[in-house]
């Protein structure tokens, strides 16, 4: 399957694909302690980054969806990135076959609402072009500010387990 991938448009933002030139501004993200608290634990190497920006590239054409990179329409900075993967998580429950929802950003917009519209956004295109796919999210349960955003967007605990050794809470749409 190919996909092109669609640019959406919010108040704020612009949603659009990844390019080869965000690198730097995405490697900046994922190298940020405070970005990557409650996503892993660890600050991301270049290296780490750079497979990560590619796998949001490869999902596009592999699944039919995936991530954007979320863009400030003012300025055109990148501000963080958010929306779907399958990526055949060793978790129990399993989430293969779902729309997972993701998203991160730069601490400077943390507390704006941007999560929220950026998250909203990514719901209504996920929605309107995988009707009937569960929506599902893992939040780290110390991570107040997700949880904020999960559930401002329609999502609800649907179970704690652990990923990687670490406890996590498990969303869904209804």
């Amino acid at each position: 399957m190919s996909a092109s991938v669609p640019v959406i448009e919010t108040p704020r933002l612009v949603l659009r694909g990844h390019r080869l030139d965000d690198f730097d501004a995405h490697a900046a993200l994922w190298a940020d302690p405070v970005v990557t608290r409650f996503i892993g634990g660890v600050p991301q190497t270049r290296e780490q980054a750079w497979v990560r920006l590619l796998r949001h590239m490869g999902m596009w054409q592999a699944m039919g969806f995936g991530f954007w990179a979320v863009t400030d329409k003012q300025t055109g900075r990148l501000l963080g990135e958010a929306g779907f993967h399958d990526l055949k998580r060793d978790l129990t429950p399993s989430l293969e076959g779902t729309l997972e929802t993701g998203w991160g950003f730069v601490p400077d917009v943390h507390g704006k609402g941007i999560a929220t519209e950026t998250v909203s956004a990514v719901i209504a295109w996920g929605e309107a072009n995988r009707p009937g796919m569960r929506m599902t999210c893992l939040i780290d349960p110390a991570n107040t500010a997700s949880l904020r955003v999960a559930g401002k967007s329609g999502f609800r605990e649907v179970a704690r387990t652990t990923y990687h050794g670490a406890p996590t809470i498990l969303f869904e749409r209804p």
